[in-house]
């Protein structure tokens, strides 16, 4: 086995032990560890910290970049839409797991209702979603356009 991998692994063990759900991350860059972390939805009650998102921030705050494009992330599970969002985000060019979404899915983490509100037009999403029309918005969009402060990401 590999030993991020294995490291990943362990991370998942101590989320179950803490209370958390059963998944752990590991991101590195020329094989030195950077960020080491599990799921915490249910110890910090945040729907969004998951292992990879919290490895995410951070390998990003240790490395003070929003650009991990020079890392690789090791994954006790396949991550989910959320988490595979954030990966691309952090331009990780690499995903090692060990578990499958169906895995996943057979212990009760099913993401596969994300996955079809994906393909669905906004407007035929569960998810009510209403287009508002606000012209300062789109005014802010072309401040930003003219921005010579900006920086691409």
């Amino acid at each position: 086995m590999n030993n991020f991998l294995d490291i990943a692994i362990e991370q998942s063990e101590l989320s179950i032990a803490k209370g958390g759900g059963p998944f752990g991350a590991v991101i590195i860059r020329n094989n030195e560890i950077i960020a080491v972390a599990h799921n915490t939805v249910t110890i910090d009650n945040d729907p969004t910290a998951h292992a990879e998102i919290n490895a995410i921030r951070i390998a990003s705050q240790k490395l003070n970049t929003f650009d991990l494009h020079d890392c690789e992330i090791y994954s006790s599970c396949e991550p989910c839409p959320m988490c595979l969002s954030a990966i691309y985000w952090a331009k990780i060019p690499v995903v090692y797991f060990a578990n499958t979404k169906n895995d996943a899915a057979y212990i009760g983490f099913s993401d596969n209702f994300i996955y079809e509100e994906l393909n669905l037009p906004p407007e035929k999403r569960k998810l009510k979603m209403v287009k508002l029309n606000e012209p300062k918005a789109l005014e802010v969009f072309q401040m930003w356009q003219k921005s010579p402060n900006q920086t691409k990401y």
